[in-house]
């Protein structure tokens, strides 16, 4: 039984190596170890693909696939080994796909390891991964993040030849609206109905089938919500009021399991008051536009709102890399700033994202914000991302003259 279901799964793999690849932008250090290598990140994002292209520059590698319900009860990993074994003449590289399916499974790494073999693992639930990894694995593995499509990578899909401003502009209206779910793009799909239904499995398969969550509905109804407010704050007495959950306890529980299935991020409100780090008010994001615009309550896109997200996805990539820390900053007259950069100890960027700056009073109300900002957080790279204005301009606050850099998007993304 295991064999024949691992001989049908090696046929699908030689399909999946023929299709075609980009390269991803992922830090070779990460993934060029001895270590267990675990890639993390939604489902259909291109964990997988980018594993298996990966390991087929080696000369030989063994794979199982544990979204597979025939596998569900798999009980004998004695056994599973024996016939990866025989099937892939006992190649010591192995690719287990979404490994969280497999009970006890990081004992089952732990093992593999001891014994020289050189793992990769993915999985879409970094909660369930993480806690395992530190508990069992501590210092044996190497985390890689992977999204779905980055702009630049995006444009890979265009290369044919050298882009102009105007093609690159164009892209970024499509990338913006349909976002950077691989098989979309590369198999020209209606994006709509294929986020769709991948949302709906999210929610069903590895949230509501996984936790046992008794009322569905409630879940469904908090992440249309969401989905139908990003960019905006949120508390959890404010979701009780809306979704008619009645517990903080299950809203926090219900936000964790979103995000945990990367669907969601939230931001937090910096603050060097330790206190007000721990506030119930955060900010929440998407990691995809395409699925607020397949899903989302909206009428029309509201381009300034996929704007932000898109900021706000691109800057989550290089939090989860460690390279910064990202948070959102408020002041009590609720003037905002979009984005806080802090490395290390110090704060280094500001960044206010407007979409459209042709209203001079909407033009003044963001940079205010922003330098009012950069004077309490003693920072002076302050950014404003635009849809086409490009420009340095000095501007003068409490006596002194600041200078703001504005930059279209599409400029942004490439300078990345």
């Amino acid at each position: 039984m295991i064999r024949d279901i691992l001989i049908l799964q090696e046929r699908e793999l030689r399909k999946k190596l023929k299709e075609h690849y980009i390269d991803r932008q992922i830090n070779r250090k990460k993934i060029d170890n001895p270590l267990i290598k675990v890639i993390i990140g939604p489902r259909r994002a291109g964990k997988s693909f980018f594993a298996l292209h990966f390991l087929n520059k080696k000369e030989k590698f063994s794979y199982v696939n544990f979204d597979d319900e025939r596998l569900i009860d798999l009980k004998d990993y004695d056994e599973l080994m024996q016939n990866l074994d025989n099937l892939y003449n006992n190649s010591k590289n192995v690719l287990f796909d979404e490994i969280q399916n497999l009970p006890r499974w990081e004992l089952f790494l732990n093992r593999l390891y001891r014994q020289g073999y050189n793992i990769f693992v993915t999985g879409s639930n970094s909660k369930l991964l993480s806690k395992e990894l530190a508990t069992h694995l501590t210092g044996r593995h190497s985390q890689i993040n992977i999204f779905p499509f980055s702009f630049k990578e995006y444009l890979e899909l265009n290369k044919k030849e050298k882009l102009t401003n105007n093609e690159i502009k164009s892209l970024l209206e499509e990338y913006l609206v349909r976002g950077g779910y691989p098989e979309i793009k590369i198999k020209d799909i209606d994006y709509k109905e294929y986020l769709s239904t991948l949302f709906d499995s999210v929610i069903y398969k590895d949230i509501v089938k996984r936790y046992k969550v008794r009322y569905p509905n409630k879940i469904e109804d908090l992440a249309f919500y969401l989905l139908s407010n990003i960019a905006n704050e949120y508390s959890f007495n404010s979701l009780i009021k809306i979704t008619k959950i009645q517990s903080s306890h299950t809203i926090e529980k219900y936000l964790g399991y979103l995000e945990e299935a990367f669907i969601f991020f939230s931001l937090k409100r910096f603050s060097y008051k330790v206190k007000e780090q721990f506030s119930p008010i955060k900010k929440v994001y998407c990691i995809d536009n395409g699925i607020i615009n397949a899903k989302a309550f909206k009428i029309s896109p509201d381009f300034g709102k996929l704007y932000e997200n898109l900021v706000a996805i691109e800057l989550k990539r290089k939090e989860m890399n460690n390279q910064l820390d990202l948070f959102y900053w408020q002041n009590q007259q609720k003037e905002e700033v979009d984005f806080v950069i802090k490395e290390g100890t110090r704060i280094s960027c500001l960044i206010q994202v407007c979409y459209n700056l042709n209203n001079p009073k909407v033009k003044q109300r963001e940079t205010r914000s922003l330098i009012k900002a950069g004077v309490e957080l003693k920072c002076k790279n302050l950014v404003v991302i635009t849809k086409d204005y490009e420009k340095k301009e000095k501007m003068e606050w409490f006596g002194k003259k600041t200078e703001i850099s504005f930059v279209p998007l599409w400029k942004w993304l490439l300078d990345l």
